[in-house]
């Protein structure tokens, strides 16, 4: 079994090897050409994930105002509500203490 997986693993080693060099050797651009092509498209992905993260900051800045907005809606009408509780509650004591 341990032979096995020792043969195969040098298998791949070996054709790992060979593609290499195959690819090395039959590449369609120079080597330069294929450093300056690697270093476009790095400085591609760079700027692409830059943008993505600018953009989500935005959303994540957007949610948060729309949030802070709810909330002050929602603190008012809670607010509203406590104060008419608490009139009704003191006109409610106000009767009965007329009533006595």
């Amino acid at each position: 079994m341990s032979d096995n997986v020792g043969s195969k693993v040098s298998f791949f080693l070996v054709g790992l090897g060979v593609g290499t060099l195959l690819g090395i050797l039959f590449a369609p651009k120079s080597g330069e050409e294929t450093r300056e092509y690697l270093a476009s498209r790095a400085d591609e992905g760079r700027e692409y994930a830059q943008r993505k993260a600018r953009e989500l900051r935005e959303r994540a800045e957007d949610l948060i105002e729309r949030s802070k907005e709810i909330m002050a809606r929602q603190k008012d009408a809670v607010r509203d509500t406590v104060t008419g509780a608490v009139e009704a509650g003191k006109e409610a004591y106000r009767e009965k203490a007329k009533a006595q």
